[in-house]
């Protein structure tokens, strides 16, 4: 378990992180979510003992981190996958990693053998591609077989085959009862993969909830209509809290009314549906409109540049 009580950071007049607090469960896969320089980093590096607070504190089983006698055993962490001796073969890395604290060359084996990198692991670690790279960070935070796992963005550069193991990996790793923490820009695989969400913006705490919950709670449902007869029955289901859109023809899309209603709707005036369909947003639609005003930088649109283009003109 991650506990985190008050948390801030300071660089200069630059507060990073700002009295954050949480828990990160056993059991579950957390996923730690926030737009760019939201203190994702600077919060994990701090759970670690990497950086100090500058107020609150922050324990990993109940301890600091610096306190535990074999902190591998304990936290496994992936911070930066290319933080390695890039002279030293995929092995040779980790068997001096495992040498700190009296891991086994069994126990080197099983990882080298558990991500995938059996084949290059006499290769020099400098040499490898970020996949292979990101394996190599992943079998270090596993080294010593740990109750809790670290990772920031762990599926970097892998391929859709090391994102479908990693995905399973971090499920199987969280129903053996282990805490499992884990950042990622991936919406789409958050969702497949994490069970809980804690989401920061501008260093401070946005939501600490489920996957479910939140993306019911952070969007309106909209229920796509599709039929012959969608302007006659635009005027039907119009009222003062109902909003009826169209992106094409035939189609309507509308928000206030449930698809039950909606049906009857149309079934007491003898309309034809062809389509009834509840949609939902996704996590990453949910996560921008939640985040929108704590984004530090803002692109610019296409139809923006365009604008602007003509204007000069």
């Amino acid at each position: 378990m991650i506990e985190a009580r008050g948390l801030t950071k300071r660089y200069g007049d630059k507060v990073a992180v700002d009295d954050l607090s949480f828990t990160v469960k056993p059991g579950i896969v957390t996923g730690f979510l926030g737009p760019n320089g939201a203190g994702k980093s600077t919060t994990m590096r701090m759970i670690l003992g990497l950086d100090a607070p500058s107020a609150g504190d922050v324990t990993v089983n109940g301890r600091h981190y610096a306190q535990h006698a074999a902190p591998l055993h304990e936290v496994g962490a992936l911070l930066e996958a290319k933080a390695i001796h890039t002279g030293r073969s995929a092995y040779n890395h980790l068997l001096a990693l495992a040498a700190t604290t009296g891991i086994s060359r069994r126990r080197v084996d099983e990882v080298v053998d558990l991500v995938g990198l059996r084949e290059v692991a006499r290769k020099r670690a400098g040499g490898f591609s970020l996949g292979m790279g990101q394996r190599l960070g992943i079998a270090s935070a596993l080294l010593g077989d740990p109750a809790t796992l670290i990772l920031d963005e762990p599926v970097n550069g892998l391929d859709p085959e090391g994102i479908l193991w990693i995905r399973n990996l971090l499920k199987g790793l969280s129903t053996e009862g282990r805490t499992v923490f884990v950042s990622s820009h991936l919406m789409s695989e958050m969702a497949l993969t994490a069970e809980q969400l804690i989401i920061i913006g501008r260093g401070r705490l946005i939501a600490d909830v489920s996957v479910a919950d939140f993306i019911h709670n952070s969007s309106r449902q909209t229920t796509r209509v599709r039929s012959p007869q969608a302007a006659q029955l635009r005027d039907l289901l119009a009222g003062p809290d109902v909003t009826v859109s169209s992106s094409e023809a035939g189609v309507l899309d509308v928000h206030g009314l449930d698809s039950e209603a909606i049906g009857e709707i149309a079934a007491r005036n003898g309309m034809t549906l062809h389509e009834l369909t509840p949609v939902r947003a996704s996590l990453e639609e949910a996560f921008m409109e939640l985040t929108r005003d704590s984004v530090e930088y803002h692109g610019v649109t296409g139809s923006e540049l365009v604008g602007a283009g003509r204007s000069a003109a």
